[in-house]
């Protein structure tokens, strides 16, 4: 950068087109300036490169070898800065991106639908999908995921966080458990309970647990699993409670051996979110594949009563 440091830039457009008309009105009418304006510009070339580069002849102007050699060089490194600097365009159809997202296995409720608009409009782009833990967030900010989804109301920092759809909480029991025959249940009853707890990070439900903990209550857990889809099978002839939300109960096989009833309604609502770092704010891909998401999640179909 020794020599670029020292040359205004602004010179580059006056000499490709002085050495292309190798006539000073001539090139000022084709960088679009004035003549003295051109004249001005060339005595600054000549000062900044210590040639001529322009040398009048009987015949008309005639190019220095080195005026020469610049020209040459010019006709190739100007339209790659041009491209440098040019706006830049996103076309999915031709595009070979790589999304790399995280959530939880409720993703399920919406992300299959996400990976078959992407494949079908950017067939030559890439997705990785990788699980939830403890320091996803920091995974974001270090660049190894670009998109994280989550229900939880907690400050993610400087990420960008934006609302995608709600959703409500129901409680699964086992047909045989004494709360099955009820209509609704009390959060004094849910509390006294014992709970499968989808642990999406460490041994909490997130969105569960901080609602609880804002009233200064918690629930006890008889079994903690990792997934929501392995939590659906551990009722069954137990006297465990397992709180889903209703989207992805939707989506499970009904069982007879299981009743379904409303959460408390201090833990109905969830709020389901995506973030990003913003310096993915501007990238054109990343924002297609955010509006991907935001179409699809628009489409979905309001959860079950």
């Amino acid at each position: 950068m020794t020599h670029i440091e020292r040359v205004d830039l602004n010179l580059l457009a006056p000499l490709a087109a002085l050495l292309e008309e190798r006539h000073v009105s001539h090139a000022a009418e084709l960088a679009g300036m004035s003549q003295p304006a051109m004249s001005r510009a060339l005595r600054r070339l000549r000062d900044t490169l210590g040639d001529e580069l322009l040398v009048r002849t009987p015949s008309g102007y005639r190019l220095t070898p080195r005026a020469e050699r610049l020209q040459r060089q010019l006709r190739t490194v100007l339209p790659r800065l041009e491209g440098l600097f040019a706006p830049e365009e996103f076309d999915p159809a031709v595009a070979a991106e790589t999304f790399r997202v995280a959530g939880t296995d409720y993703t399920g409720v919406f992300a299959p639908a996400v990976f078959r608009r992407v494949f079908r409009e950017s067939p030559r782009s890439t997705l990785h999908f990788r699980t939830w833990h403890d320091a996803v967030y920091e995974d974001l900010d270090r660049g190894i995921v670009d998109l994280v989804f989550h229900a939880s109301s907690e400050p993610v920092g400087a990420l960008h966080t934006e609302p995608l759809f709600d959703d409500r909480f129901l409680c699964v029991l086992s047909a045989d458990h004494p709360l099955a025959g009820r209509r609704a249940m009390a959060l004094d009853e849910y509390l006294d309970a014992t709970h499968v707890i989808v642990g999406t990070t460490g041994d909490r439900q997130t969105a569960i647990e901080q609602r609880l903990e804002e009233r200064g209550t918690r629930r006890r857990a008889g079994l903690t699993v990792p997934y929501h889809s392995l939590a659906a099978l551990s009722v069954l002839g137990t006297r465990l409670i397992l709180t889903l939300p209703a989207r992805l109960l939707a989506q499970q096989r009904q069982d007879p051996g299981i009743r379904v009833l409303p959460a408390p309604e201090e833990i109905r609502s969830l709020h389901y979110q995506m973030s990003w770092h913003p310096r993915l704010d501007g990238d054109l891909g990343q924002r297609w594949f955010r509006d991907v998401i935001r179409a699809v999640t628009t489409e979905l179909p309001e959860p079950t009563s």
